[in-house]
């Protein structure tokens, strides 16, 4: 794949090893040429219930047969042991994605306030700073910066239920799980 072709994104967070939100969320977006997860992959945390969907090694099978590449922002609930199980790399706390159309950094976000993610944006020159951890969508944008949780299609905390985004040349756009329904929208620049 080049450059060129990326003209779709599929954004995730907190999965949590619900193997019927990874499914749902494929059916969503429709046909990707990347798959960005803000992290919390597979295991459900200590602090959460377990889903009614909860098969890790089943998810895990799942995102490895990815025929899209797929870049995982390690979260805090992902640990070194699911490395085994995953053949697209846990990547560092923060994944750096340059596009002909849009720069991105994706990272889980826990400890991190909204002016703490604007910086770091600006740092990297990033248009869109994805995170994850709250399982509350976010699609705002502050001081020129996209600012994107996709909520978690598994354990959500939001009003609108389970969310994933989709990024494509244009546009952001935040997406409810179960119909696909446009909850927001931001055009890049």
């Amino acid at each position: 794949m080049s450059l060129r072709q990326l003209n779709r994104i599929g954004v995730i967070s907190d999965t949590h090893g619900d193997v019927a939100a990874w499914e749902r969320a494929l059916r969503i977006w429709g046909p990707v040429d990347l798959i960005v997860h803000a992290g919390d992959v597979l295991y459900h945390g200590p602090r959460n219930p377990l889903v009614q969907a909860y098969r890790p090694p089943d998810l895990a099978e799942l995102i490895n047969a990815s025929q899209v590449p797929v870049l995982i922002a390690r979260g805090n609930c992902d640990a070194d042991v699911d490395q085994l199980v995953l053949e697209w790399p846990l990547q560092s706390q923060m994944v750096l994605v340059q596009t002909p159309y849009v720069r991105l950094i994706a990272t889980h976000g826990q400890g991190m306030d909204k002016v703490e993610m604007v910086e770091l944006a600006k740092r990297y020159r990033a248009d869109i700073f994805i995170f994850g951890h709250t399982h509350v969508p976010v699609l705002e944008k502050v001081e020129g910066v996209i600012l994107l949780n996709p909520g978690s299609p598994a354990l959500p905390k939001g009003q609108e239920g389970p969310t994933v985004a989709v990024i494509d040349e244009k546009t952001v756009y935040l997406k409810a799980l179960k119909e696909g329904r446009i909850l927001g929208q931001i055009k890049l620049s």
